[in-house]
């Protein structure tokens, strides 16, 4: 038997079930065109890539294996990789990836892993076997599941390496040196933090979680979004480590995993929620000067500006932010959440299409959750909760460090008064409010 094993969402030699296949294998990897050629060349995810990248094909080399690096379109790969019986990869829901897998398993036979979620699709249904739609009784069931599912590290088999040649990156029939500029883009400076280290940290304030998360200067998050989103650590053994805690504590964070397991599971079972709303036909206005405000950070709202910006500049936004800024877009500025996915899909660094999408119908009041349209986050009260001395705001908006924290949050203030280099607020919030509850009400 001669496999090919797909390293996709799975970066990493530990625990990775991949490599729990024996035999002679080929590792591959390939920097997808059909998804790279849509981006601009300075994405900060493709230098987080390429980087995970080289460190693993020096992990694999380590253990005797290595990586044959690929550019290009997989299909035209896959069609010039002869004499393999089956390619063995974890399997992804939204629909790029369906249509791309079915393509690659008509040339070849496609064995999937459940690796990149703590759930098969199917495994967590209703007792008359229907997916369930809402949160809490899946999380209940979930969590049952959990106390008694394996989570023990996958152990490495014994491989005969192909051969191959596996220097440098092949495109097109070339081959060019492993470096950054190989690929066409512009590499960037970003921060990249073991996982491993990030989850020994987080263990130390995992009990102020549940109360100091979504409080934006408190720095209680675990920032291991990207990591899972790329598996460069597995969902197992971040399970493993909080249940080595037999502690109540760890409840809040393990709820939020499965809440990432809940929106790629309803995406797996609802395929349409990628684009269109869940329920109601009201759809938001499309309004070019809106989403541009929106989008350079000059709505005139503190808080959704400085989100904006941590975004543009870093790739990343915190938790509660995202919520508020997605609430902002939806509801006070009205524009189409599809807009507002693509635009976080154009700059975030943990970008899973699963929860981005699933979180903006969430905001937009048009996903499965119960909770109806009418449901809108005061920006003001928001940032003047979590962010009370507006230390975020002044760190993402230097503009307004002279301003004093109160009027940050005050929107009479700020729609009265003019501050150098800042608007005021596109909109008045009570005033945007109303309408788009009026709206979506008809």
């Amino acid at each position: 038997m001669k496999r090919i094993l797909w390293f996709r969402r799975d970066l990493r030699v530990g625990d990775n079930p991949l490599l729990s296949f024996g035999t002679e294998v080929l590792p591959i990897f390939i920097f997808d065109e059909n998804i790279l050629k849509k981006l601009p060349k300075n994405d900060k995810r493709v230098t987080f890539i390429f980087y995970y990248v080289v460190k693993l094909k020096s992990d694999l080399q380590k253990i005797g294996l290595d990586l044959k690096i690929f550019y290009g379109k997989p299909e035209e790969i896959f069609k010039e990789l002869k004499g393999f019986d089956e390619v063995v990869a974890s399997a992804d829901y939204d629909s790029y990836a369906k249509e791309r897998d079915t393509k690659i398993s008509h040339m070849l036979h496609f064995r999937y892993l459940n690796d990149t979620y703590i759930f098969k699709p199917k495994e967590v249904l209703k007792d008359n076997g229907e997916p369930y739609f809402v949160f809490t009784p899946f999380y209940k069931k979930a969590r049952a599941t959990l106390e008694h599912k394996n989570k023990d590290e996958v152990k490495i088999a014994e491989h005969v390496l192909a051969q191959e040649d596996y220097e440098g990156i092949q495109i097109k029939g070339k081959k060019l040196p492993l470096e950054f500029e190989s690929i066409g883009f512009i590499k960037q400076d970003i921060e990249i933090v073991n996982p491993h280290v990030k989850l020994k940290n987080f263990l130390k304030k995992i009990d102020k979680y549940q109360e100091m998360r979504d409080y934006l200067s408190s720095d209680a998050t675990s920032g291991l979004s990207v990591d899972l989103r790329f598996g460069t650590i597995s969902i197992r053994a971040v399970l493993r480590v909080l249940f080595s805690l037999n502690d109540s504590k760890i409840e809040p964070f393990v709820r939020q995993l499965i809440f990432r397991d809940f929106y790629a599971y309803l995406l797996f079972h609802i395929p349409t929620l990628e684009i269109q709303n869940y329920k109601y036909d009201f759809n938001g206005i499309e309004d070019g000067e809106k989403f541009r405000a929106f989008c350079e950070a000059k709505t005139g709202v503190p808080i959704v500006d400085a989100g904006v910006r941590e975004l543009l500049e870093t790739g990343q936004m915190h938790n509660r932010v995202r919520m508020v800024v997605a609430s902002f877009f939806t509801k006070d500025l009205l524009l189409p959440w599809q807009w507002g996915e693509r635009f976080f899909a154009s700059h975030l660094l943990d970008y899973d299409l699963a929860s981005n999408a699933l979180s903006w119908q969430w905001s937009a009041g048009t996903g499965v959750d119960p909770q109806p349209y009418f449901r809108v986050f005061n920006p003001y009260l928001q940032s003047k909760k979590f962010d009370k001395e507006a230390y975020y705001i002044k760190k993402w908006l230097p503009e307004l460090r002279d301003i004093a924290p109160k009027f940050l949050h005050d929107e009479t203030y700020l729609l009265k008064n003019s501050i150098p280099n800042y608007p005021r607020p596109v909109v008045i919030h009570k005033e945007a409010a109303n309408r788009a509850i009026s709206l979506f009400k008809k």
